[in-house]
């Protein structure tokens, strides 16, 4: 059976919110409804969140189509960047070519890439050894922490080029009996199982 991560849609962006509170935006949220009418938002049995508002709000969209509760689990949350605050786009790409490309070092206080991917690979790990391996399930976070497991589940170094295309909203699959991956990143509305 099928693991999910999927990855929040596009979120308002307001340099005067602090990041983790950012909810999706209009374009974000009709994102997240279309991947709701899709079979395999259906079919899940399980949905975990990371705790941040936009990832929150993308989980509770897809669980009502299957009718099911979200789950909240603290250290899913997205890399820490409170260090620097809010980045431009420019800037926040500069620091995320960084960031991947040095995972053992600290971007002007960022959290490091091997202690975030560290923190997913436990959280993700701690759900799994509880769960059915014949029920879908579907982790819904970010793009870092996301591509930082998934470089994990591949068993690769964690590099950039393993990260989503710009813009969030989309997933990957992986088999529950392996942790093997099945598909490569695709947009939520998109995939088909």
């Amino acid at each position: 059976m099928f693991g999910l991560y999927v990855t929040h849609p596009q979120v308002r962006i307001d340099a005067n919110v602090p990041v983790p509170k950012w909810g999706l935006s209009e374009v974000g949220a009709a994102r997240a409804r279309k991947a709701a009418e899709s079979d395999w938002a259906r079919r899940l049995t399980r949905i975990v969140s990371s705790e941040e508002t936009k990832a929150i709000e993308t989980a509770e969209i897809l669980a009502a189509a299957s009718g099911i509760s979200v789950e909240i689990v603290h250290g899913m949350h997205e890399n820490d960047r409170s260090a620097t605050g809010f980045l431009p786009p420019p800037q926040f790409e500069e620091a995320a070519n960084w960031f991947f490309a040095h995972p053992e070092e600290s971007f002007r206080g960022w959290e490091r890439a091997v202690d975030a991917q560290a923190r997913i690979v436990a959280a993700v790990t701690a759900v799994l050894a509880t769960h059915d391996t014949a029920a879908p399930i579907a982790f819904v976070g970010h793009g870092g922490v996301g591509t930082l497991l998934k470089c994990h589940l591949a068993g690769r170094p964690i590099a950039r080029d393993r990260d989503q295309p710009a813009g969030g909203g989309n997933l990957y699959a992986f088999g529950l009996a392996d942790l093997g991956l099945t598909c490569d990143w695709t947009p939520i509305e998109d995939w088909r199982g």
